[in-house]
């Protein structure tokens, strides 16, 4: 490498052009933290200048890499940006703002100015070569713009269909530089001459840059990586780029284009494009669309976990040791592969199955299985079959999330499955299901109909954030109902969530049978009590709730039955409300009759689990339910009890967060091994003594 010390002026002196590649990511900076700091250090040169010219020493700006390119003939001279195009380009912007600054005040620098901005005299394609700096093509028609208003933008592309509306940085950070230069050569509405030639003469003497030139043996990918200073941290994305493209520069011409720059318009300008680089969040976590869907691509293509703060890390050892690919294009494809596919799943187009499970994972938060719906719907062998699969995954994690069930593992789980379909030989939709099928564990299990529909009527489903999940599930079921009946309706309006008995029932849906006792007495009274902790249980269960087309006011919404339920069969372009007409009174009763129905419904949507041999020991268990709500139960293991009460049709285990659905799983939990929960637990009976879960559960089968 050879070091050269340039000033901003210097770096653009002569006959000469900067080249930016394609693949490269486009301009970042914005007016905070980066041009705010380039500007505070212009001024302070500029004041340096005017106070004591004799003891202005440069300022350091940083670094920039470059290798120059072989011309020929009349062609310019040029040289490839390895790094540091954040820096030339935003130079290049610097000095547009103020020759236009120059030119709205008739200063003379605006000639002077130009001769850094644009070639003259001879080239071999001077509308190109005039452009000292020549950026990526996502930036270029902006970029041109500037340098050049006059010049005609659609002779170097079309405008992108998807940037309508939408302001390039590039074109902020001209206009957040002419408003300072403005500010600083103007007092009032009088224009400063001296003041202009001093930053002209701070850009030439007290700013500088080290300017590297590589030569044959230097590996630019090295340097790029480790010299950034200043500049936008590097996503990964912007790193795998780099290290793609940089091993296609060696795969020639094709139809007098370089192949690379083919390469990067086919597969990966698309994924410059504004869409990819919009904020998507995960959990806690906030990246661009483009982060999150090359750490897919990569757990899917590895079968393993990647985290995103390390994705260009393991890409890169990836690729240099395993060598995955026979050829650079192979790997853009495979990329571009995935690519379509979480397109899809952010867009979430209706009818389209993949933007349906989008819709799903977007709703239950399970971005989590993303790596493993990749791999189905990019396998050859699945083809024509995905929708299927999809349904089997759905129905997997919905009758989860409604049996309380654990979601800690998933990410470990779902992508362990990707390796066991690749192995497998056959129909690989059969083997997902009848793998999620043999699971056992409270962590992996598909809950069966019978588990299902216990938690479904007896587990409050209206809590936390789970409004989003609520939604999808009346919504599948309001179509399912729509297709039964034949009726083709879209409903645009947004839907909400509504209580139909009110959460707060206690001022307006009284309890019938005390209305001779006062409060106080209500308290004292142990069958009012035991009613109140009833209706207390049935408020947040599915049978309760239902779907508006808009929100009631809450006036309504806590009302008595006589305002609120004619409020909500008024929304009657649902076939969910409709039904309610059948009813003549809601209570605890009709809750569990319509939730029943409900159920009935989802059992048509969302598949049971494969009847594998150990799904049949698994439904024999849950065939056999808890015992009622507020049982006492408790456990001895390794000489230590443990305390726990039926909840909710679960079993509740204190220091457990998360409720059983059976006594064999709060076993499981707690011994670490598998076992006969039914001979483990025992149930405090009404005496006060103790009967074995078992001996219960036989009393209770009929003869």
């Amino acid at each position: 490498m050879k070091p050269y010390t340039r000033s901003i002026i210097e770096l653009f002196d002569g006959k000469k052009r900067f080249l930016i590649p394609l693949y490269q990511r486009q301009y970042a900076w914005k007016a905070q933290p980066q041009l705010e700091l380039l500007w505070e250090d212009i001024e302070r040169a500029a004041d340096r200048l005017m106070v004591d010219r004799a003891s202005l020493t440069p300022h350091f700006m940083g670094a920039m890499v470059i290798a120059q390119v072989k011309t020929f003939g009349k062609q310019v001279q040029a040289f490839e940006i390895i790094d540091g195009q954040q820096r030339l380009t935003t130079f290049q912007l610097l000095l547009s703002a103020l020759r236009d600054v120059a030119k709205t005040h008739g200063s003379r620098y605006e000639a002077e100015l130009q001769k850094y901005l644009l070639n003259d005299g001879v080239m071999e394609n001077p509308d190109v070569e005039r452009f000292k700096l020549w950026p990526s093509l996502t930036d270029r028609r902006s970029f041109i713009g500037i340098v050049d208003p006059s010049a005609d933008l659609d002779a170097f592309g079309p405008s992108p269909s998807d940037e309508d509306g939408f302001v390039r940085r590039s074109v902020a950070a001209q206009e957040y530089f002419k408003e300072k230069i403005e500010a600083h050569v103007t007092d009032g509405e009088d224009f400063d001459e001296h003041k202009l030639e001093l930053l002209f003469e701070a850009l030439k003497e007290g700013l500088a840059i080290v300017s590297i030139e590589l030569e044959g043996g230097d590996d630019p990918q090295t340097i790029f990586e480790t010299l950034n200073s200043r500049g936008v941290d590097l996503a990964p994305g912007d790193l795998m780029r780099n290290f793609i493209f940089q091993r296609a520069k060696g795969l020639g011409q094709a139809d007098h284009s370089l192949v690379v720059d083919k390469l990067y318009e086919k597969h990966w300008l698309p994924l410059d494009r504004s869409f990819w680089n919009q904020t998507a969040s995960r959990g806690r976590q906030s990246r661009q669309r483009l982060d999150w869907m090359l750490t897919d691509h990569l757990s899917m293509q590895i079968g393993d976990l990647v985290s995103v703060e390390n994705l260009f890390e393991s890409y890169r050892r990836w690729i240099l040791n395993e060598r995955p690919f026979a050829t650079v294009t192979a790997e853009l494809e495979s990329i571009s592969a995935t690519a379509a596919v979480e397109k899809r799943l952010f867009d979430q187009s209706p009818g389209d199955p993949i933007g349906d499970f989008g819709r799903f994972a977007d709703a239950f938060d399970v971005s989590t299985a993303m790596p493993l719906v990749i791999y189905m719907a990019t396998e050859p062998t699945i083809g024509d079959d995905l929708n299927p699969a999809l349904q089997v995954l759905e129905s997997f994690i919905l009758r989860r999330d409604i049996c309380g069930l654990p979601t800690k593992a998933y990410n470990r789980f779902f992508i362990g499955i990707i390796d066991r379909l690749r192995s497998t030989d056959g129909d690989k939709v059969v083997a997902l299901a009848e793998y999620l099928s043999s699971r056992l564990s409270d962590n992996d299990r598909w809950p069966t109909d019978t588990e299902w529909q216990r938690s479904w009527l007896g587990r409050g489903q209206y809590k936390g954030p789970r409004q989003a999940r609520l939604r999808y599930i009346f919504e599948a079921i309001e179509l399912a109902k729509r297709s039964a009946l034949n009726e083709d309706i879209t409903i645009k309006s947004s839907l909400t969530i509504e209580h139909i008995m009110p959460q707060r029932w206690q001022d307006n849906w009284p309890i019938p049978g005390f209305e001779h006792l006062d409060d106080a007495a209500k308290g004292l009274d142990i069958d009012f009590v035991n009613r109140r902790a009833e209706r207390d249980a049935i408020i947040d269960r599915l049978g309760n709730l239902t779907l508006l087309t808009q929100s009631l006011n809450s006036s309504v919404s806590n009302g008595p039955y006589s305002v609120k339920m004619p409020a909500v069969r008024s929304h009657s372009s649902l076939a969910l409300n409709r039904e309610l007409h059948s009813y003549d009174d809601w209570n605890e009763k009709t809750v569990a009759i319509r939730g029943s129905a409900l159920f009935n419904t989802a059992l048509k949507i969302w598949d049971s689990p494969a009847k594998t041999e150990t799904a049949q020991l698994v439904a024999k268990e849950d065939a056999s339910p808890l015992p009622a709500e507020g049982t006492i139960c408790k456990f001895t293991y390794a000489g230590k009890q443990y305390d726990g009460q039926i909840q909710g049709a679960h079993l509740v285990v204190q220091g457990y967060e998360t409720p059983f659905g059976s006594f064999s799983a709060a076993s499981k939990t707690i011994s670490q091994t598998n076992r006969n929960g039914w001979n483990d637990w025992f149930l405090r009976d009404s005496a006060g003594g103790w009967t074995l879960a078992n001996d219960w559960r036989r009393v209770q089968e009929p003869a």
